[in-house]
């Protein structure tokens, strides 16, 4: 938590500020048991009206006094908080972007959500009553205790022997709640994950009328959840009944005591109720001040799981110095004895791989469910790192690059078409900023998307809902196709990108890429067979392992997986 305080040092000013205009109001609040003493012990006692006029003026004013420099504590207080959340929610967000797949594997989706919303709010939350009250509370505690001394210090002795146990009580409450609400926040991440998927998923759910389960499901999360909170909510709740126990046993000794010195003259009947309403000021701090250490230990713990994330660093060393001279003379790529095992994984996802790319080659990628294919494609553009071996783009390894002058050079279209918020010429333009209309038309032509913007109204300008759900799958398909043909990249990554499409438009958009005139190194993972077959180059995996590199007659010839994945999706033609 302490590492996350460095966000805060922009607003030093208003850290100070907060706190000063806390104690300045908790110290006016400190004469307004005087002033009634006095208004008690000499204007009533004595029938002068004016004395009390001039008196409730007074309290007036230092209500007013008081209500300023609360407002005016508030203010900056609440400035910091949502300032230092601000600056420290950016921080996050451009850190988990700067983590490599494997750390974002690790941490999961609604884990990162759970960081930057609810963990970020009751950090907020927690800063922003610190501010004003961790230093105001135990102030008015200590100087409510002073001044009774100061109007009896025998009658005071009850403030010495209640507050001591009025603090066993609150803090220890505070303690006993404070490891329950770390459990009530890792229920909260459950739920959260549960919920998520079940929004993401949603029409798989309803297409496997698995409605009733899932709401079971959840419900049972939220029942946990909702258990823990109950549970701490009853721990939480003796606090009130036990203190006012404990407070009002202390008021009554307190008047009994106040009643017998008032009787042989020592004390007047002003002065009892002074000693009254410094004891509830200190009953009424003890609870914000215990309240105000569950809150401040949840926003540390909130605040910790922050710091957590923070703590992650990429297992991707980034190479240093100038991107290194590509050799032209040497393959597009090149994978030499290349293994893959994922953090956590108990074998390899690839093992032994070695080929070669030319320039300007087409090379299909073929296997069966958990083969390898996307493994294979993620280690060009360096998602992950090769556990063994070397990948080799243009003859360096991808290692010594620096990774936006890597990815720069190489197109990637994903198994999941994933579009963004925002009109078609914005998601065309995160393959190349800036690029004209001309060059969009000339990508989306090339991908076989312009008669879906043709058609669509307002052309570019169609604004694409989230994840593009406003339009089909294989409309989303050749837009992400056409995002990545827009830059021109050296190297071009179709993973799966043309399930969608029909064998037509699948043709169609083959043909299109080998006429691309600046001719780039082109990987194609498929299911098909036939979107493969005139690839200068297959690979065939099976198990993680290439059981067959060549042509397709070659492989035809020389690899039986291959020839049984043909033979699988051609024999019903055939016959």
């Amino acid at each position: 938590m302490k590492k996350l305080l460095v966000y805060l040092k922009d607003y030093r000013k208003e850290t100070i500020l907060g706190p000063l205009f806390k104690l300045l109001e908790a110290s006016f609040e400190l004469f307004v048991p005087l002033v009634i003493a006095a208004i008690i012990d000499t204007g009533i006692q004595n029938g002068d009206m004016g004395f009390i006029a001039r008196m409730c003026l007074v309290l007036v004013a230092l209500g007013v006094v008081g209500l300023v420099c609360s407002i005016t504590a508030q203010y900056f207080a609440a400035k910091a908080a949502v300032g230092f959340v601000k600056k420290l929610r950016h921080a996050l967000f451009q850190h988990i972007q700067s983590l490599s797949y494997t750390e974002l594997d690790t941490l999961g989706a609604s884990t990162m959500i759970t960081r930057m919303t609810s963990d970020m709010n009751q950090v907020q939350a927690g800063l922003n009553l610190t501010l004003r009250l961790l230093l105001r509370s135990p102030f008015v505690v200590f100087g409510a205790m002073v001044m009774a001394f100061t109007i009896d210090w025998k009658a005071a002795l009850v403030f010495v022997a209640a507050i001591p146990l009025l603090c066993i009580v609150v803090f220890g409450i505070m303690l006993a709640s404070i490891p329950l609400y770390r459990k009530v926040q890792a229920r909260l991440d459950r739920v959260t994950g549960v919920t998520r998927e079940n929004l993401t998923g949603v029409r798989v759910i309803r297409a496997f009328c698995k409605e009733e389960e899932e709401t079971r499901e959840f419900q049972a999360r939220n029942q946990e959840l909702t258990d823990v909170q109950k549970f701490v909510g009853r721990i939480s709740a003796l606090m009130n009944p036990v203190t006012y126990i404990i407070i009002n046993l202390a008021v009554v000794f307190l008047i009994w005591t106040g009643a017998l010195r008032v009787e042989e003259g020592i004390l007047t009947q002003g002065m009892v109720v002074a000693l009254y309403n410094y004891m509830s000021q200190i009953l009424a701090e003890l609870i914000k001040m215990a309240n105000l250490i569950i809150n401040i230990t949840r926003a540390v713990a909130c605040g910790n799981r922050i710091s957590a994330v923070f703590d992650l660093s990429s297992s991707q060393e980034k190479a240093g110095g100038p991107a290194p001279k590509r050799k032209e003379e040497a393959p597009a790529v090149e994978f030499r004895g290349v293994s893959l095992r994922y953090q956590g994984a108990g074998d390899n996802s690839l093992e032994n791989i070695s080929f070669t790319a030319g320039r300007g080659e087409t090379i299909g990628i073929i296997g069966g469910t958990g083969s390898g294919k996307t493994s294979l494609v993620n280690l060009i553009p360096r998602f992950y790192d090769a556990v063994q071996g070397e990948v080799l783009v243009d003859g360096v390894n991808v290692r010594d690059y620096p990774l936006e002058e890597l990815r720069g050079s190489i197109g990637v279209v994903p198994q999941k078409a994933e579009l963004f918020q925002g009109t078609i010429r914005e998601n065309i333009r995160w393959g190349k900023p800036g690029a004209s209309d001309g060059e969009i038309w000339a990508a989306l032509e090339a991908a076989q998307a312009k008669e879906i913007v043709n058609g669509k109204e307002g052309g570019l300008g169609f604004a694409v809902e989230q994840g593009g759900r406003n339009l089909s799958g294989g409309q989303r398909q050749r837009l992400t196709i056409a995002r990545a043909l827009v830059r021109r990249p050296r190297i071009l990554i179709l993973d799966d990108s043309a399930s969608a499409l029909d064998f037509a438009t699948d043709a169609a958009l083959r043909r299109s890429l080998r006429l691309l005139n600046y001719h780039p190194t082109v990987f194609v993972v498929s299911q098909r067979a036939a979107s493969l077959q005139h690839a200068d180059k297959i690979i065939v995996l099976e198990e993680g392992r290439a059981v067959g590199i060549g042509t397709h007659s070659e492989l035809m010839e020389a690899c039986q997986v291959y020839r049984e994945i043909y033979s699988s999706q051609f024999k019903k033609e055939e016959e």
